[in-house]
């Protein structure tokens, strides 16, 4: 008896299976009315085998039997839960009716349970109950994602923004004092913000930081990472790169800058520059090294380009 079209998942993007299962008559069955209900199989010849391909590959759906050599299916079901990422959504196919081997199979972490020998109509409904399971934990687990991107993003600018900054830089800092690795960092700020507002309005004066945050997104590498500090200032955290390196991105940062004129939505374009303050290490990071000291001295590092005329970069290295 083959599936209703209600439960035919064919009219969409096959579902991935993986089957597990010793014995490959029965693995060339399953398999078979599997194909013919519209999904991609994959198979596995023990839970070893399957674990490997979990590892390897998107599975959202798995159907193990119970007993296999080497790792059975209680122990692929436990292995799974201890170590999964993206849920998978697991049957547990068994001879074994007591309702003490049930319980254990869904102890183990399985998500449903089938008596051999398998029928087909109700193998394919409760893999549409796994397939309605899955798509909500993924909606969800990509609702949590969104909310946890948007709770560290600057929304003007699209860079990281404070918070982030203050949590993650931290553990950047003991990470690279840990392991005798360097680190950098470049405050900027741009010149004469105050004015660009004043002069053009606070929409364009939006405008300029989005620019300059696209900007420096484009002059950095990919292992660099951008946050707003605040208004119109921003913080560049370059790991593995000592002062003097970083010294150089920020050269390059500012030339960059000074060299591409902003273009706002209405109005003549104007050239928009940046102060930019650097510091670091010399070398490794060393045991003690905090967040606030490597601020202060890009801090410092700001003032100093301002009072020197802006549209430059200081140093001021840690000892």
């Amino acid at each position: 008896m083959s599936a209703t079209p209600s439960d035919n998942p064919a009219a969409q993007p096959a579902w991935r299976i993986l089957l597990v299962d010793d014995e490959p008559t029965q693995r060339l069955i399953v398999a078979r009315l599997l194909k013919r209900a519209g999904y991609e199989v994959e198979m596995a010849a023990n839970g070893r085998e399957a674990l490997a391909k979990l590892e390897q590959g998107d599975f959202p759906l798995m159907i193990t039997d119970w007993e296999m050599p080497e790792m059975d299916g209680v122990a692929l079901c436990r292995a799974l839960r201890s170590k999964e990422r993206g849920y998978t959504y697991t049957i547990l196919l068994t001879s074994r009716d007591a309702i003490e081997h049930l319980v254990a199979g869904l102890q183990s972490g399985a998500d449903d349970y089938l008596i051999k020998p398998v029928v087909e109509p109700e193998l394919i409904a409760r893999l549409s109950t796994g397939r309605r399971i899955v798509t909500l934990e993924r909606s969800l687990r990509a609702a949590n994602e969104e909310n946890r991107r948007l709770s560290i993003t600057d929304p003007l600018t699209g860079v990281y923004n404070r918070r982030y900054l203050m949590e993650q830089l931290p553990r950047e800092i003991d990470r690279a004092a840990r392991y005798g690795r360097q680190l950098a960092a470049i405050m900027c700020d741009v010149d004469f913000f105050k004015k660009i507002n004043d002069t053009h309005g606070h929409l364009t004066g939006d405008e300029v930081l989005k620019w300059f945050g696209h900007a420096l997104k484009k002059g950095v590498r990919s292992s660099d990472w951008i946050a707003r500090y605040g208004g119109e200032e921003f913080v560049i955290v370059l790991p593995e790169t000592n002062v003097a390196n970083a010294a150089l991105a920020a050269e390059h940062l500012r030339k960059y800058i000074a060299e591409q004129p902003f273009k706002p939505a209405s109005g003549e374009e104007f050239t928009v520059s940046a102060s930019f303050g650097v510091s670091g290490w010399r070398d490794k990071v060393p045991q003690g090294a905090t967040l606030d000291s490597l601020m202060a001295r890009c801090d410092s590092g700001v003032y100093a380009s301002k009072a020197a005329g802006r549209n430059r970069i200081s140093t001021e290295s840690q000892d």
